[in-house]
């Protein structure tokens, strides 16, 4: 395997591990725990004769380690275990991540928000029971051909250890999501949180790990780093027993995982916009657009980021945002709020699109972002909007803040092209709210998003509201979609000769 680009690998440190600021933070020393007391079913492992071993160092952690190469020695040992204890060991792990998520969700989230300082913390609770959503076991079917000359079997087998890097946006929402689905294809897992979010992050792993050793024997089945630092990230990444590698952040990251030589899952950054058009009811829209805008506090990577009105229904879509729990920022007001959530280099003007966003108000609740723009909101105000041009900061920037930009457009094709640009190619999410299929077909061909979702609010592409299932880790750059279980396998073809087939 080829070594990390160690100059790549620098340049990253910003936007992977300071991407929302802060330090690093630790958590409370595990106590010492009892060796597993559930025995192998049989002396063969199926690994070639290597056997698991019992490292004394590596027991009483409970998934939190000082460091990637023990945290990755006691993810390989519990991995083999897991093979041992088949799909019923997955299917028991599967059960406790997503009960013991929704029973601890009120504690957990107020614990994230605590470390993180960002979003809300109803939305941070609420992430946490949808984690029963999340497809488990029972995702992975076995495909057979039978045919004249035999029969033939392809399944999904895991790969091993899964390296992953989570962010401060919905931390322990991420890492249970990733165990439900890593864990169920039969891999162990090692985490290398946002240092905002570490201590948080390990106390949940922790409390897993704890869980399902009781209930399996299995102590290390996800494990995580217990100070998260640009050294951790290269060294889970180069580790030998790192088999694959979910990852999430902006393009440098990315690029970064795609260069270890290791197959790379990789969640990126996304900008998304929507479109409203003049057949659709604004009612509705309004509705859908503060729903997902406004969910904790415009953090999700899908949630609306910008819209695209035609003139003629603008009016008319911003008075139903105002019903609706949405307040409009005047002109001088929204100047005032863009001086303050972004930095702008020297000799640019609040106008310039090439800002970069003031980490001090990203995921921050309404009533700071108005005093920043110099008024009072009522505490029930879910979002601020305000009327901006294509290529104000708000409409070009991954701002992640409860403040949507408003842009006419004259034409339903200049909504297109404009939504196509503030994409940036993404290709992550994009929302229309119209009634004539002619022009959502349009638009779902010039965006080719990963997610498009028509008439709803941006959750329902994740099964919320809309159909489908549920995941934290959206892999757009490297084209997996919405992550299941059979994102985390490889696929195996067994093939037996003119026989077994018996008719």
């Amino acid at each position: 395997m080829s070594a990390v680009n160690e100059t790549l690998i620098r340049d990253v440190v910003a936007e992977v591990l300071g991407r929302i600021g802060g330090a690093t933070t630790t958590t409370t020393r595990p106590t010492p725990a009892p060796a597993p007391s559930v025995a192998p079913k049989s002396d063969s492992c199926g690994c070639n004769g290597k056997q698991a071993t019992t490292a004394p160092a590596l027991r009483g952690k409970f998934g939190v380690f000082a460091d990637a190469n023990e945290a990755c020695t006691a993810a390989q040992e519990a991995f083999l275990q897991l093979q041992q204890g088949g799909i019923a060991a997955r299917r028991k792990i599967e059960e406790i991540v997503k009960a013991m998520a929704e029973k601890n969700a009120e504690a957990w989230g107020k614990l994230e928000l605590d470390e993180t300082k960002i979003g809300r913390l109803d939305h941070k609770i609420a992430k946490l029971g949808l984690i029963k959503l999340v497809p488990g076991v029972d995702w992975l079917r076995p495909d057979a051909r039978s045919g004249d000359h035999g029969i033939t079997l392809e399944e999904y087998t895991p790969f091993g250890v899964v390296g992953t890097i989570t962010p401060s946006t919905h931390s322990i929402p991420t890492l249970s999501g990733n165990i439900v689905n890593i864990c169920a294809a039969g891999n162990a897992v090692v985490f290398n949180a946002h240092p905002n979010a570490a201590r948080c992050a390990a106390v949940a792993v922790r409390a897993y790990n704890e869980a399902i050793y009781r209930a399996t024997g299995i102590e290390n089945i996800a494990c995580i780093i217990e100070k998260p630092s640009l050294d951790s990230f290269n060294a889970l990444c180069k580790h030998e027993h790192t088999r694959l590698l979910l990852v999430t952040g902006g393009p440098m990251v990315v690029k970064a995982a795609m260069q270890t030589g290791k197959r790379a899952i990789c969640a990126g950054p996304g900008n998304p916009p929507v479109l409203v058009d003049d057949t659709c009811c604004t009612t509705r829209a309004a509705r859908a657009i503060i729903s997902g805008a406004a969910f904790d506090n415009n953090l999700l990577c899908i949630g609306e980021k910008q819209v695209f009105v035609l003139d003629r229904v603008a009016d008319k879509l911003m008075q139903r945002l105002s019903e609706n729990g949405a307040m409009k920022l005047s002109g001088a007001q929204l100047d005032s709020l863009t001086k303050a959530a972004f930095t702008f280099k020297e000799g640019q003007g609040g106008g310039c699109a090439h800002a970069s966003v003031n980490k001090d108000y990203i995921g921050k609740d309404t009533s700071v972002l108005a005093k920043a723009a110099g008024v009072n909101v009522p505490a029930d105000t879910q979002l601020l909007f305000a009327e901006t041009d294509a290529q104000h900061p708000f409409v070009q920037e991954e701002q992640m803040m409860p403040m949507l930009p408003i842009v006419r457009v004259k034409s339903v094709e200049e909504g297109i092209a404009l939504s196509l640009q503030s994409e940036h190619g993404y290709k992550h999410t994009a929302i229309i709210h119209s009634h004539d299929v002619e022009n959502i077909t349009a638009m779902a061909r010039a965006l080719d998003t990963t997610l498009f979702v028509k008439n709803g609010p941006s959750p329902a592409g994740l099964g919320l509201g809309g159909e489908g299932y549920l995941s934290f880790s959206i892999a757009t750059p490297t084209g997996e979609g919405i992550t299941n279980p059979r994102t985390f396998t490889r696929v195996r073809r067994c093939v037996m000769v003119d026989n077994l087939r018996i008719y």
